[in-house]
């Protein structure tokens, strides 16, 4: 197996890790408006929840496709120009929404690119980023790395969100909706083009002068079983996907967007401080046991928030779902980069975030036609409820395969 080696462009992985927060902060902070601006921009042009989840869907399912090809090549190519023509594509979507209004077009802008309605850390970046980070970590710092990755990218998306609220700023000074929408889209292209700059100065890898047969070699059963219990998991996410959550709140409480934008920042915060905690807590108890027991309760308050009677309770039951519903990100992650070789990271990353992605990319259309049902809260309770058996899955079938830091306890 070839090992990832790094140019020694950077004194320090410190530097290289440093560079790769702030790219990952970058794209949180579009990410976050552009998840409520899509639905928004949809909706003034006169489609509805049913359009809002298809489109979500289309997204979902491009974003699994990159994502498996870019992880798939990974290991045998350079990962500077992948990250490059990433965050190209990051641009090149910002630039098309504002010209298209047709359903079928906005459809095929949403599969292509590279806004994720989910609002998680899935897309063509992801497993490139997870296999530079793994690979300049050490097995101690691993999931502290990865949990300030996390942070920095929940707390900039938590920014982002307030800044949704900016096209009500610019009506309000004259500009049409639309025409404030579109101008947030190419803010978001602007934000990758500066990812590209950024990531020119990623060094170079190189391999030995064997690449690897396959890119998963010994890991290549935990990787499979692990995905398709990520895969549950996700499926159950995108019931709730932030596009979605958006629109449920706007048509079950009349919520605002400018309110909607101070929610999704709250809640981005919340989440955002959850993973350095997640980290402390995978020091002490595992990080197995980390993604399981602060998963379950997240989902109670989810199923609960269903069955609010006003916006407040709902709102503050969704707000400690936040709270507790991302420590498993940084642990997941960190997990599956431990339990693989360093030659499969890439197509490891890649591989347990695809089927997420699929499965994902199912469930908003199905959500967007539950939300039209009598009782609109119905996609909360089926998240929650997937979600409960996929931690008791987990804990079930890996409570004892553990990562090198953990061995002996």
């Amino acid at each position: 197996m070839t090992d990832i080696l790094i140019e020694p462009k950077f004194s320090t992985a410190n530097a290289l890790i440093r560079l790769l927060y702030v790219a990952r902060g970058l794209r949180g902070f579009g990410d976050g408006f552009a998840i409520i601006i899509l639905p928004a921009y949809m909706t003034a042009l006169g489609y509805d929840a049913i359009a809002v989840g298809i489109v979500a869907t289309a997204s979902l399912l491009g974003t699994a496709l990159l994502t498996l090809i870019t992880g798939w090549i990974a290991p045998r190519h350079d990962l500077r120009p992948l990250m490059m023509a990433g965050a190209c594509l990051m641009a090149a979507t910002g630039v098309a929404f504002p010209g298209v209004e047709h359903f079928v077009l906005i459809a095929l802008v949403a599969f292509i690119g590279t806004i994720n309605p989910s609002g998680g850390d899935l897309g063509v970046l992801v497993p490139l980023e997870h296999a530079v980070l793994a690979h300049s970590a050490s097995d101690e710092r691993r999931t502290q790395v990865f949990a300030r990755y996390s942070l920095i990218g929940a707390l900039c998306t938590a920014a982002g969100s307030l800044a949704a609220s900016l096209p009500d700023l610019l009506v309000a000074s004259g500009s049409t909706r639309l025409a404030a929408f579109r101008l947030m889209f190419y803010g978001y292209a602007a934000l990758g083009i500066v990812c590209v700059t950024l990531y020119r100065y990623v060094p170079h890898q190189r391999g030995e002068e064997r690449a690897p047969q396959t890119p998963l070699g010994p890991s290549r059963g935990t990787v499979y079983k692990l995905a398709a219990l990520f895969s549950i998991d996700s499926f159950a996410g995108g019931f709730v996907a932030q596009s979605l959550l958006v629109l449920w709140l706007f048509e079950r409480f009349d919520l605002s967007l400018s309110a909607a934008g101070v929610f999704f920042f709250w809640s981005s915060t919340l989440s955002a401080f959850s993973y350095p905690v997640a980290a402390w807590i995978a020091k002490r108890i595992g990080l197995v046991n980390t993604m399981v027991f602060t998963h379950i309760p997240s989902s109670i308050f989810l199923i609960l928030a269903a069955f609010a009677p006003n916006l407040y309770v709902a709102l503050g039951l969704l707000l400690l779902r936040s709270a507790l519903s991302q420590m498993d990100v940084p642990t997941r992650t960190s997990y599956v980069m431990a339990v693989v070789t360093p030659a499969e990271r890439p197509a490891a990353a890649s591989v347990t975030a695809v089927p997420r992605s699929l499965a994902s990319a199912v469930s908003p259309a199905i959500s967007g036609a539950l939300l039209m049902t009598s009782f609109a809260g119905l996609p909360l309770v089926v998240c929650g409820t997937l979600k409960i058996a996929y931690d008791l899955a987990l804990l079930f079938s890996f409570r004892h395969i553990k990562p090198p830091e953990e061995q002996g306890r």
